[in-house]
């Protein structure tokens, strides 16, 4: 299968097809993990749907965790200007 992959794509399309399904993997878990914690505070919010939806879904954590930290930006930016 390995083989396979290398001869279709070769080395430089096998190791860029690899890098991207590595990265997605690991946006996807950070994203599980940031819709599966509780709010700041630690108050406990009700998410098992949304949990659900993230592990059945993939690309719902990815963009959640895109529109997390563009969230964070924003309100980063403001508390600057505040400054």
């Amino acid at each position: 299968m390995l083989q396979n992959f290398y001869q279709q794509f070769g080395f430089f399309g096998a190791l860029l097809i690899s890098a991207v399904c590595f990265f997605l993997f690991i946006f996807w878990v950070a994203g599980v993990a940031g819709i599966a914690l509780p709010e700041d505070g630690g108050k406990v919010k009700d998410n098992k749907f949304e949990v659900i939806i993230a592990l059945i879904l993939p690309i719902y954590p990815i963009g959640w965790l895109f529109a997390d930290m563009y969230k964070q930006r924003k309100l980063l930016r403001q508390k600057e200007e505040n400054s």
